[in-house]
């Protein structure tokens, strides 16, 4: 096995990591993880830290979960991989009918993808194609929130309301209005919402949402009636409703999905990261109404697919994380876990705000935003103390495991407040 100074020097010599420099400095010290169990990482010497964040918000049920490691080797000895196009098999098949039993009524078929940023790819061709089919090739702009992440591929940058993430490309997107986030004020947001929709519906082919939280904004939370209220709008011009759960399903915000607390039945439906927990997998759901109009020759059909779309792997490993949710009750665990987040947020010191919803605490140090550095004085504080939590910037957080124990939960609450006491005592 190689050295830790053998796996850095062939690193920075040779890797070009995600949200970084082309070249970074040595000085940056990273994590060197040699093996991951439960909610713990432990780096190739040996010390152990709490994934604070369930590795980019993925490991919802820990790592190496002894049944997803199971499947992933029963699988793997039959078939790890074949095309989806013309074929299909008992994972991918099955997969679609569980999951659909535990969405909301209505979502009927489902799009397979690789990651959560194709899923939502595939549906904003959908809803592109969608309008094509039904005459009215007109509607060919979209509405998301200020602050939005939908993921990195170029149709899902489209919808960012992030200038750091979309601003280089923003002559290369589809056209996208943003409008006002709930998250800053319910009343104010809504009247946007609504008269955006009022006025510029004919040219609007879907709104597209974060449920009850942006994530990459800051973990920026709104209450469910916004999404009651967006839903009714939608209806009432015509318009489709894309809800992304890619970060907020498989209970994160404290329900299965984020969209049932709104009670609502979004038109389509995006999946990805806990998916299927190991691997690179996501879905994109959508209602009969939308499907049908794909329904005949190839004029009709989404002429849009993945080389793993629907992989027998991942497939396999999305019905197993669906049979572990409810063998192992994993959503009914939440609310206690979610209280001691919230009571030990409120509690952080230096804070200029901070709020919780389910599995997600987050709090706002300095006025840097997503460049700030307080979040990153925090993060080396917390490494030391054995935890890692990747910031937003000014924004710390957490979101571990939903298996996390309430005793590791406490002890990762504990060095949360130690390290902000340590990053920002005056």
């Amino acid at each position: 096995m190689a050295t830790r100074d053998e796996i850095l020097a062939a690193d920075f010599a040779h890797v070009w990591h995600p949200y970084a420099p082309a070249r970074e400095s040595r000085s940056s010290d990273p994590f060197v993880i040699a093996r991951a169990q439960g909610v713990w990482l432990e780096d190739v010497d040996g010390s152990r830290y709490i994934d604070g964040n369930s590795s980019w918000w993925t490991a919802t049920l820990g790592h190496s979960h002894p049944r997803l490691l199971k499947v992933l080797q029963r699988q793997a000895e039959t078939l790890a991989h074949t095309a989806f196009a013309g074929i299909t098999h008992e994972p991918g098949a099955l997969l679609a009918k569980e999951l659909i039993a535990t969405l909301p009524v209505g979502l009927s078929r489902v799009f397979y993808t690789d990651n959560g940023s194709t899923a939502i790819e595939a549906a904003l061709r959908i809803a592109l194609q969608y309008w094509e089919h039904k005459g009215e090739s007109g509607r060919t702009t979209f509405v998301a929130l200020n602050s939005a992440f939908h993921g990195d591929s170029l149709g899902a940058t489209s919808l960012g309301g992030i200038d750091l993430f979309t601003q280089v490309f923003r002559h290369s997107t589809l056209k996208c209005v943003h409008v006002n986030s709930p998250s800053d004020g319910y009343e104010e947001a809504f009247q946007h919402i609504a008269r955006t929709l009022e006025e510029s519906h004919r040219s609007i082919a879907a709104v597209v949402v974060e449920p009850l939280v942006q994530g990459a904004a800051g973990m920026r939370t709104y209450e469910p009636r916004y999404l009651t209220e967006l839903a009714t709008l939608c209806r009432t011009f015509n318009v489709l409703l894309i809800v992304d759960e890619v970060f907020t399903g498989y209970g994160r915000t404290g329900t299965m999905w984020a969209c049932e607390q709104a009670g609502i039945t979004p038109d389509i439906v995006c999946l990805g990261k806990a998916f299927a927990s190991l691997l690179p997998m996501g879905a994109t759901v959508v209602t009969d109404t939308v499907a049908n109009m794909f329904v005949g020759g190839r004029t009709e059909a989404l002429m849009y697919g993945h080389t793993f779309a629907g992989h027998p792997l991942g497939a396999a490993l999305a019905r197993e994380v669906l049979a572990i949710f409810a063998d192992e009750k994993i959503v009914a665990g939440v609310a206690r876990k979610a209280e001691m987040i919230r009571r030990a947020f409120l509690a952080l010191p230096h804070a200029h705000s901070a709020r919780s919803l389910g599995m997600i605490g987050a709090a706002d140090f300095g006025a840097g935003g997503y460049l700030g550095d307080a979040g990153w004085r925090i993060f080396h504080e917390a490494k030391k103390r054995g935890a890692y939590l990747r910031p937003l910037g000014d924004t710390v957080y957490v979101c571990p495991p939903l298996t996390i124990t309430e005793e590791e939960l406490g002890t990762l609450l504990s060095i949360v407040d130690e390290s902000v006491r340590a990053a920002l005592k005056h």
